[in-house]
């Protein structure tokens, strides 16, 4: 007999197994994450944005603490943000069309977990269509309208 169809037959049979549905692998809920991942944890560092709004800030939510000058307003703004199959740290589209308005030098990163995701963001202001992702995290992120 030819080695060939007991080939054929283990690689039938891997196929079945990796065709299995996702949930029919694991028994049980995902392990749950590390307890210094446990929760809503961002860091924001914001650079350019001027005097007491550049800085490096901690935030959690779901409970609520760390040193962001306003963490409640700022949960509850990113909680306002997040819906299902929709990141609230997204960027804008490459192929959005967007108003040429400079919105000044400003930058900020985030980086933690955000609703048991990981979250590696950046914002700037150099147009219409960033300035406009910016401000609607304010005051996740700082506020920089020019009355403000």
């Amino acid at each position: 007999m030819s080695p060939l169809p007991p080939l054929l037959l283990a690689a039938s049979l891997l196929c079945g197994i990796a065709a299995a549905p996702a949930g029919a692998a694991s028994a049980g809920p995902p392990p749950p994450l590390p307890e210094d991942r446990a929760g809503d944890h961002l860091t924001l560092v914001v650079r350019g944005a001027g005097a007491g709004r550049d800085g490096v800030r901690e935030l959690f939510c779901h409970p609520g603490g760390g040193d962001h000058p306003a963490p409640a307003d700022a949960c509850r703004v990113l909680d306002e943000n997040t819906r299902w199959g929709r990141d609230p740290f997204a960027p804008v589209p490459p192929d959005t069309l967007c108003t040429m308005i400079d919105g000044g030098p400003a930058t900020a990163h985030v980086t933690g977990y955000w609703a048991g995701r990981p979250v590696d963001a950046g914002f700037r202001r150099g147009d219409g269509c960033e300035i406009a992702r910016w401000d609607r995290l304010v005051p996740f992120l700082p506020d920089l309208a020019p009355d403000a």
